[in-house]
């Protein structure tokens, strides 16, 4: 490992543990309410959730508009794992978060194998397809508490597990997608034929990139669960998928830097538009409208904010000076 990657760990690692220790501060102080809590841990969920969407819009270059589908999978299939009291506590809430990504995973398997053998809108219009067919059978089975939802799920939502959760998926998905088989996915995405004529297996990578997305969506969804203590199939709706897609969008397709941000503007701006109620909508679309008519590849097009660079240039001065 070089010297510049070593460090650059370290300024991450240092960067977010001043980040962490700053928020726990202002909580356990009081200076940050219950109210903007509950908003910090819905900027972790979504998140999560904008980064594991841009593996397959903006890595792999297929548009899908199912993702609410694998978190609904996630979500379901946690909050009855922890609900059957198998595991209790903090064991049994980690170990409903790995279940959650599993199914999801699973799903996306079964779904991917067919559904990328399409592209464009023809992809986009199936994935919506397969999330509606989801919700609909979520409402039908007894067992997953049917139209009514299902109640009584036992709920972890404390912040400074959340944070740390969201943190390591994100650092999860960057380093797949920055290693060989992040490599491949991206040439798939520049030149599908090309990729493929050079030896890369087009198919495996491409439902690789779905399943990883896929995973770490239902990983998401099971935080939301537990988060909320009852969920309704009604939540995971066409509405949500879209939201997620305009995450992505806004930051930068294949930027994850420009999805963390997005979520977290996207999070925050309908919440300080609540006082304007009658307007809220009007005035979240024209932000939406401008940043695209002046931004139209997103805040950061497929740029990252990279610590590694910050200190290259540091290092440079450095070598100057002593020269």
């Amino acid at each position: 490992m070089s010297k510049t990657k070593m460090l650059s760990y370290i300024a991450t690692f240092v960067l977010l543990t001043i980040v962490y220790i700053i928020l726990m501060s202002l909580i356990n102080t009081g200076i940050i309410s219950r109210y903007q809590t509950n908003i910090l841990t819905l900027i972790c969920i979504n998140i999560i959730l904008a980064v594991s969407l841009n593996v397959t819009v903006g890595c792999l270059g297929q548009i899908t508009i199912g993702h609410a589908g694998f978190m609904s999978v996630g979500a379901y299939a946690a909050a009855l794992f922890t609900k059957s009291g198998l595991v209790e506590g903090l064991p049994g809430y980690f170990l409903a978060l790995i279940i959650g990504g599993a199914v999801a995973g699973v799903v996306g398997i079964i779904i991917g194998i067919p559904a990328l053998r399409l592209n464009g809108d023809y992809l986009a219009i199936i994935t919506l397809a397969f999330g509606e067919i989801i919700r609909v059978l979520i409402e039908y089975f007894d067992f997953t508490g049917g139209a009514q939802g299902l109640r009584g799920i036992p709920r972890y939502n404390k912040i400074e597990i959340i944070f740390i959760i969201m943190v390591v998926c994100v650092m999860m998905m960057f380093s797949l997608m920055t290693s060989r088989h992040g490599r491949a996915v991206l040439s798939i995405r520049d030149d599908e034929i090309a990729s493929g004529a050079s030896g890369v297996n087009t198919t495996y990578y491409k439902t690789f990139a779905f399943t990883v997305s896929a995973v770490f969506a239902g990983i998401a969804g099971a935080v939301y669960a537990h988060h909320l203590g009852i969920l309704g199939a009604k939540q995971f709706d066409f509405n949500y998928s879209i939201n997620i897609l305009t995450m992505v969008v806004l930051g930068g397709m294949g930027s994850f830097t420009g999805s963390v941000l997005s979520a977290i503007v996207l999070t925050i701006v309908p919440e300080m538009l609540r006082e304007f109620s009658d307007y809220r909508m009007i005035v979240y679309s024209l932000l939406l409208i401008l940043t695209m008519i002046f931004r139209p590849t997103g805040l950061l097009g497929r740029k990252e904010f990279q610590i590694t660079k910050v200190i290259e240039r540091f290092m440079k001065k450095g070598g100057n000076v002593n020269e």
